[in-house]
């Protein structure tokens, strides 16, 4: 079996205020250096395009939908 790449999931809010979890193999450090190389060409920063900018980078980058349930 190949070895299986671990996931790392955070908590993500935008300029709209706009709260997230997104879903990366990169490490706080690593995403951190994104989002400030991100920025450096943003004026404002939204989730859905920071994830999009991710991706070129981390393919396996995601948004993860998060729904209740209750019973």
């Amino acid at each position: 079996m190949g070895k299986r790449t671990p996931y790392f999931y955070y908590r993500i809010y935008d300029d709209k205020e706009q709260f997230n979890y997104i879903r990366s193999t990169f490490q706080d450090k690593k995403v951190r250096q994104m989002l400030k190389k991100y920025e450096k060409v943003h004026q404002q920063y939204f989730n859905t395009e920071f994830v999009e900018f991710l991706k070129k980078y981390d393919r396996k980058a995601e948004i993860i939908n998060v729904a209740h349930i209750s019973y």
